[in-house]
């Protein structure tokens, strides 16, 4: 402040100035702002007065959205039906089939299984399911904030959008999604099941709203516990399984209330990718994802730490009928038996229980991988077809090929037809023996032609391209000469021939020609397999079968049984005895010597077509029939591959390991008193330049390279 008076004069006036100027420049802001407000004011006119006319139509549409809305959400409500009609969401039934002991070894169709709900299964699985997929499933109202900032967070972390990736759904929302929010299957919109699972799961913002709403309704409308009941039925855990107890009995074969800690963690693993954690496509992927569920049930608290431990040591493994990697190869056999109304096309569930023997089934796999591991290359084409059965014709295992069977691969058991070789001779040999023949008579092996129709000359020529001369029916047999089955063949006539072949079973057309006594004509293994079980059971027609009784799941009464009797007689008892016979020396000192068993009586008959394409030993003891082929799928020749080789070798394994613990009874064949060996029978009566040429024979047969193709 100024101390003088004229300080002070100054000082009023500096103040009256700057007043005055702050005053006109306060107006001159104030008209500034005016003229702002004004062009406001006139822009939002025409707003402002539309809102102030359409004010009420605005709320009363708000109004009518907000009730719209809530009357969808009713109608969803009340059009939901109780859960109990939920929880077999499959459009068709399904096919389990039993073994030859009652037991189930496969399915075809999504099993179900028993309905279960949340309160009848092990706790255990429960507690697993919880911690893998919703922890928090009790305390929230079917859509969880927590979960979908938790979701966004690990999305953003890996890079990925925060909407890419993890969904934070619950199980609530799941089980939106499994039900396609409502949506029934229609098989006019949708071809298939798959491509209807397919589009409700499609994974959109939209959707994802969708499924967030009808989460919403379902937990009005259901318990917690119903709507786990749902899921847990529903939820598809691979290899067919439809539900939690589906599952418990394809991977562990037990029920879902009897699993263990290892065996829940496994399989609530199935629920992020059943394909990819499927223990019977990769064990150690699912035990190391189950080792995480563990993991988090001890998190939060579910298991102990010691419990915790004991399940990390011990992880959950298949149980041992899943462990057969072709049964798929019998399964599809039996299920193209049977009118697809019961069986692809079935609207209810049937339960076929056949022939089957698991164990059977994984001994001869076991056997094949065995030889095949050691005596054949690596790159190899060499494919192979086992038909395994009991006497009465009831199959007990098939193989139809190397690889991994899946639905629908082609089978080489049943499938393929493949010329035989001389595992045809049995049939020429037993119309010879239907006629004056008898298993010592004599026959000349010597050069023999045919005229053929075409004015040709047909020779054919032994496998050792030599010839012994006189011998007996059995020397021939059991040493496999060409031109004396040739020579039986026309001597008796070949419609005898194809006549008591169709009889014993070989259905594809047989070629009246005289190369048909060596085996020119094709058919499948099962059908030849099928013969020579017709020719064990004493001239009984046998006719291969795999179901012994069809029915539907919830009823006791079978549709469909099988009769195992058969008394239609196709060859004599001695022919069949003195065929049987021959075709046990055939195993024990000629060209199937390799399938000799000391201890077993066998019987049985090499085969190799031109060329080697086709290796055949089919034999039989008194308790199986087993039919071996190997060759490969574009026909080309097997170096090195007889049926007296290999297909021998694969025989008399998979014998010994199927017989090991059961008693063999002798074989119902002749026995003569002092049957001729090849030293001294042959010799005595023929001289030692045949003997030489028998064992030049054998030797030729015996010592064969390993196959390189």
């Amino acid at each position: 402040m100024p101390k003088s008076n004229k300080d002070k004069n100054a000082y009023k006036n500096l103040k009256k100035i700057t007043k005055k100027r702050y005053s006109s420049l306060s107006k001159k802001r104030k008209k500034g702002k005016s003229f702002l407000k004004n062009i406001a004011l006139t822009i939002m006119l025409p707003f402002l007065w539309t809102f102030r006319k359409l004010r009420s139509l605005i709320w009363r549409l708000f109004i009518l959205s907000i009730l719209l809305f809530c009357g969808f959400v009713a109608f969803i409500y009340f059009s939901l039906p109780d859960y109990e009609k939920l929880v077999d969401g499959r459009s068709r039934g399904s096919v389990t089939l039993l073994d030859s002991s009652g037991n189930i070894f496969a399915w075809r169709g999504d099993q179900l299984g028993n309905i279960i709900t949340s309160e009848s299964i092990s706790p255990l699985l429960k507690h697993a399911v919880i911690a893998t997929e919703d922890k928090r499933y009790y305390q929230h109202f079917g859509v969880s904030p927590r979960g979908i900032l938790r979701a966004i967070r690990t999305n953003l972390r890996a890079g990925r959008g925060p909407l890419q990736g993890h969904g934070g759904s619950t199980i609530t929302q799941q089980t939106a999604k499994l039900l396609c929010l409502g949506k029934e299957f229609d098989s006019k919109k949708w071809k298939n099941e798959r491509l209807y699972e397919a589009d409700c799961r499609k994974s959109t913002k939209v959707r994802k709203i969708k499924e967030a709403i009808f989460a919403i309704i379902l937990e009005f409308r259901y318990s917690k516990n119903e709507i786990l009941s749902i899921y847990l039925n529903r939820a598809y855990l691979g290899a067919g399984a439809r539900g939690f107890e589906a599952a418990s009995n394809r991977y562990f074969n037990i029920s879902s209330d009897k699993l263990n800690i290892s065996q829940a963690a496994m399989l609530a693993g199935l629920l992020k990718a059943p394909s990819v954690y499927a223990p019977t496509n990769n064990l150690q992927k699912a035990q190391s994802r189950a080792n995480l569920i563990v993991n988090l049930m001890h998190v939060q608290k579910y298991i102990t730490s010691i419990e915790k431990e004991e399940a990390l040591k011990n992880p959950a493994t298949v149980s041992n009928r899943v462990q057969t990697k072709n049964n798929g190869y019998f399964v599809d056999w039996v299920m193209n038996t049977i009118p697809s109304f019961l069986t692809r096309k079935t609207m209810e569930d049937v339960v076929i229980k056949t022939t089957y023997d698991s164990s059977i089934q994984k001994e001869a796999e076991d056997a094949i991988e065995s030889v095949l591991s050691n005596r054949l290359r690596k790159n190899s084409m060499a494919e192979i077809a086992v038909v395994i059965m009991s006497p009465n014709g009831a199959v007990r295992g098939m193989i139809g090929g190397r690889g991994k069977n899946r639905i629908g691969t082609f089978n080489r058991a049943t499938q393929a037809k493949r010329q035989t070789g001389s595992a045809f001779k049995p049939f020429v040999y037993a119309a010879a023996l239907e006629s004056d023949f008898k298993y010592n008579s004599i026959i000349e092996d010597a050069p023999l032609s045919i005229t053929l129709p075409n004015s040709e000359t047909w020779s054919p020529k032994n496998y050792s391209r030599d010839y012994i001369g006189n011998t007996t029916l059995t020397d021939s047999f059991r040493l496999s000469i060409n031109t004396i089955a040739v020579r039986l063949s026309e001597g008796v006539g070949r419609e005898n021939v194809i006549k008591i072949a169709e009889r014993l079973g070989l259905h594809n057309e047989l070629k009246n020609t005289p190369s048909v006594a060596l085996g020119t004509s094709e058919h499948t293994l099962l059908e030849i397999s099928g013969a020579y079980a017709s020719i064990l059971n004493k001239g009984k027609n046998i006719r291969p079968y795999g179901i012994t009784e069809l029915r539907l799941k919830n009823s006791a009464k079978p549709l469909m049984t099988k009769n195992f009797e058969n008394e239609n007689r196709v060859l004599s008892e001695n022919t069949a005895k003195q065929l049987i016979y021959m075709m046990h020396r055939a195993v024990h000192d000629g060209t199937g010597i390799r399938a000799n068993i000391d201890g077993i009586e066998t019987a049985g008959k090499t085969g190799t077509t031109q060329g080697q394409r086709d290796a055949w030993f089919i034999g039989f003891t008194s308790n199986y029939i087993v039919g071996v082929w190997m060759g490969n799928d574009k026909n080309q020749p097997l170096i090195g591959v007889t049926g007296g080789g290999l297909p021998a070798e694969i025989w008399k394994e998979i014998i010994l390991r199927i017989s090991k613990n059961l008693s063999t009874k002798p074989l119902p064949m002749i026995r003569p008193d002092s049957p001729p060996t090849l030293r001294n029978g042959i010799n005595s009566k023929f001289g030692k330049r045949n003997e030489f040429n028998i064992f030049k024979s054998l030797k030729n047969i015996l010592t064969r390279q390993r196959p390189t193709n």
